[in-house]
């Protein structure tokens, strides 16, 4: 499966290589172009010579992840976030560091040595190291550098009758997305880009942008979903198994709102339950797209994921088909319709 293959593959933000090459192997054969460019974008191009306006769709494959920042004496590693990620979930979480991929265990002081005022506080990132079974700092570096990446190691699996779990459902799963839209045809030109360095400031979706300089674009997206106990329905930015979502705003972009409305009407027309992001936290390569040359209209449909920047996610397989439903009768459509 090939959304299983992604999640599993490791490609922090400036180290994508392997999720692009992946990627590169399975669009190659459903394009008429495919390149690379100068920050590492996967630019692929489908009806480059067909009328009417050239759409941009966007979904990244850097994934949050930890960077060694030290090695002790006792060949423990430091560590600190690449991306946004809460100190808080990392605790006894495994791991595999840099391109040998060595197996680590997060780890920290046990409850048993720790006084009574520590157990009232989580662990700061200070007090955390990543333990590869070494007890001394040169034995260590026989296996890990200073700024190699250290991936969580969470499988992908089916939970329950219509969940999946996985790391990296943000932005995989909208690869996986991106990758089944170039499997069908269209008449209108479609650009397909699989960025880099979203996670640390939405940085290969600018380049890409310049260099696609397309008439509209959607990116596709994971986002935060927060039904879980605790949270009062309306206070839930999204809702797992509620359908895709779509943007009004965010901290990067206030979506293009024709653009909105038409994904919105589609979905209505076709029978697929839509919902609308509730919170304007976060950002997404839209923000970088948007602002590109003279501007884009631009506009972003997301799965609802659970626990996001964490381990191990959670999203609905129902969703992930009902935006891709929605995706295809919008590219289906876009010549027949006047969108903005």
């Amino acid at each position: 499966m090939l959304l299983k293959r992604l999640t599993e593959a490791c490609g922090g933000p400036g180290h994508e290589k392997e999720v692009r090459d992946l990627l590169r192997q399975e669009v190659t054969p459903l394009v008429d172009s495919i390149r690379t460019d100068a920050m590492g974008n996967l630019i692929a191009a489908k009806n480059t010579g067909a009328s009417g306006p050239k759409i941009m769709l966007a979904a990244h494959m850097d994934e949050v992840c930890l960077m060694i920042m030290g090695i002790e004496k006792n060949g423990m590693l430091k560590f600190r976030p690449v991306g946004g990620v809460d100190p808080r979930v990392l605790v006894a979480k495994t791991v595999v560091v840099g391109e040998k991929r060595t197996p680590g265990v997060i780890g920290a002081k046990p409850i048993h040595l720790q006084k009574p005022p520590e157990r009232k506080r989580p662990f700061g990132l200070e007090e955390m190291y990543i333990d590869i079974g070494c007890s001394k700092e040169e034995e260590a570096e026989r296996l890990v550098s200073l700024g190699d990446y250290a991936y969580f190691t969470t499988g992908f699996e089916n939970l329950g009758a219509d969940r999946w779990k996985a790391k990296a459902f943000d932005d995989r799963a909208g690869c996986a997305l991106l990758v089944e839209l170039l499997r069908s045809q269209y008449t209108t030109p479609v650009f397909g880009a699989f960025t880099v360095q979203e996670e640390v400031g939405l940085r290969g979706a600018a380049t890409a942008a310049y260099g696609i300089d397309p008439d509209l674009a959607v990116v596709l997206e994971s986002t935060t979903a927060s039904d879980t106990p605790g949270s009062p329905d309306h206070k839930h930015a999204t809702t797992v198994g509620a359908g895709p979502c779509l943007t009004f705003m965010d901290r990067s972009v206030i979506t293009n709102p024709k653009l909105v409305n038409r994904l919105r009407s589609i979905a209505e027309d076709i029978g697929v339950p839509v919902q609308m992001r509730r919170t304007t936290t976060g950002g997404t390569d839209a923000g970088a797209i948007a602002l590109t040359r003279s501007g884009v209209p631009a506009a972003v449909l997301a799965l609802p994921c659970r626990y996001i920047h964490s381990p191990v996610s959670v999203l609905s397989r129902d969703d992930y088909q009902g935006a891709l439903k929605i995706m295809q009768a919008f590219l289906q459509r876009l010549p027949e319709s006047e969108v903005l």
